[in-house]
C-alpha cells in the first residue's frame, strides 16, 4: 500500500498507526505472553531521509518507556537489540525489557528502524525535491496485549492482581457492611453519597451493594481483581461520619486506616493522595526488585553463575554472534539489550578480554 500511496516527497512523512489482530502459529502458548492471536497497536512510517526515520524509531521507544514507567509502574530497561536479536529486515531494533516476578525478562515493546530494506523489496520510491527517484526510509513499532501479561506478572501477588491506579478500571471499591435490617438503609445511603463525591472528583468507583455475598467475600474478591483501594462503611462509621480505607498494596492491618472523614473535600483529597502514593509505591517496589536482581559480571563464569541463580547479568560485550549463540546454548540466556544508559570508563569484554564499548544485559526470557 505504501508503494501505491507514496509518489513524491510531498507525500512524506507517511505515518500510520493501527490497532490490529494478529494470528500466528505458536507451538507452546502462554496466556497474554505468547498466544495464537493477539491485539496490538502497530505503527508504520515512511520518511525522506535516514535521520528522520532514526529519530522516529527512538521517539517511539521513548513513548513506550514513558508509558511503562508512568502508567503501568513497570521500570523497563530501554536499549538496542544485538545483531542476532534484531528484527529480520531491520537495521536496528530498540526494545523495552521488563523483569517479571519470576525474574524472567519480558520484551514489552519494540521499535524498528527498517532503513531501506522493505522499500527496496517492495519498490517503494518517491521523487525528491531535485526530481531524483529515491527509496523511502521506514520504521515500525508495536506494543501488544502481552503488556497486560507484563502488568500482571510485575505487580501481582498470591492474593491475585495488583493494578496501578492509573490503569485500573476500578480504582476504589466501596463495601457497605450491615448486620441488622434497620442498619442497611443508613449504610447504603452513606455509601452512595461517598460514591458520588469520589465520582465527581473523576475517580473510578464501584459500589458493591449486593446482599448475596458477605463483606469478607467481597474483600477477597476485589483484592483478587486488583482494585487499588477499598472503602468500608459500617453502622459505626455512619454515626461518626467517617470511613475505613484499605490499600491493596499493603496487606493486613498495616494497610488499613480508620476514621477518615466523609466530608467531601477531606475524603477526596485523601483518596487522590493515597492513589498517587500506591502508584509510586508499586513503581518503587518493582524498581528495587529489578535492581537487586541484576548482577554486574566481568567474566563468562560470573555470567553463568548469575544466570544459574535466576538473575540478570550485566557486563561488557564485544564478542561475536557465535559467542552470543554459545551463551544461549550453554545458559539459556540471551542478550536482552545494550541499555541506552551506559556506565562510563574503559571496559573489557567478559568473553574475549578485548576492549568493549558497551555493556549488555543477559537474561532468560519469555
Amino acid at each position: 500500500m505504501f508503494t501505491q500511496w507514496i509518489h513524491s516527497y510531498r507525500d512524506l512523512p507517511l505515518m500510520v498507526n493501527q490497532w490490529a489482530n494478529v494470528t500466528r502459529w505458536e507451538m507452546r502458548t502462554k496466556p497474554f505472553v505468547r498466544t495464537l492471536e493477539f491485539l496490538w497497536q502497530e505503527g508504520h512510517t515512511a520518511h525522506a531521509d535516514p535521520e528522520e526515520a532514526e529519530k522516529e524509531a527512538l521517539q517511539m521507544i521513548d513513548v513506550y518507556t514513558k508509558f511503562a514507567y508512568e502508567q503501568a509502574a513497570i521500570p523497563v530497561i530501554a536499549g538496542r537489540k544485538s545483531k542476532a536479536e534484531t528484527f529480520a529486515g531491520a537495521d536496528r531494533t530498540y526494545t523495552i525489557e521488563a523483569m517479571m516476578g519470576d525474574r524472567k525478562a519480558l520484551q514489552a515493546g519494540t521499535s524498528h528502524n527498517l532503513g531501506q530494506n522493505f522499500s527496496r523489496a517492495f519498490g517503494t520510491q518517491f521523487m525528491d525535491e531535485n526530481g531524483e527517484r529515491q527509496h523511502v526510509w521506514q520504521t515500525s513499532w508495536a506494543v501488544s496485549t502481552r503488556f497486560i501479561g507484563g502488568i500482571i506478572m510485575t505487580h501481582g501477588d498470591d492474593s491475585g492482581l495488583m493494578l496501578p491506579p492509573k490503569i485500573a478500571p476500578i480504582q476504589v471499591v466501596i463495601v457497605p457492611i450491615w448486620k441488622k435490617e434497620d442498619e442497611k438503609t443508613g449504610v447504603l445511603n452513606a455509601a452512595s453519597s461517598v460514591k458520588k463525591v469520589l465520582q465527581s472528583a473523576g475517580i473510578k468507583v464501584k459500589l458493591d451493594d449486593t446482599d448475596q455475598r458477605t463483606p469478607g467475600w467481597k474483600f477477597n474478591f476485589w483484592e483478587m481483581k486488583g482494585v487499588p483501594m477499598r472503602i468500608e462503611i459500617g453502622p459505626r462509621d455512619v454515626s461518626s461520619a467517617s470511613v475505613v480505607i484499605s490499600r491493596r498494596d499493603v496487606p493486613g492491618k498495616q494497610g488499613k486506616v480508620f476514621g477518615i472523614s466523609m466530608e467531601p473535600s477531606i475524603l477526596e483529597a485523601y483518596v487522590k493522595d493515597k492513589l498517587d502514593e500506591i502508584q509510586s509505591s508499586l513503581l518503587g517496589r518493582a524498581t528495587s526488585f529489578r535492581d537487586s536482581n541484576i548482577v554486574d559480571v566481568s567474566s563468562y563464569d560470573e555470567l553463568k553463575a548469575a544466570i544459574t541463580l535466576g538473575k540478570w547479568a550485566r557486563g561488557p560485550w564485544s564478542a561475536s554472534d557465535a559467542d552470543e549463540q554459545r551463551v544461549k546454548e550453554e545458559t539459556g540466556a540471551t542478550i536482552r539489550c545494550f541499555p541506552f544508559e551506559q556506565p562510563q570508563g574503559t571496559k573489557t569484554c567478559l568473553m574475549t578480554g578485548s576492549p568493549a564499548e558497551e555493556v549488555a544485559i543477559f537474561a532468560k526470557s519469555y
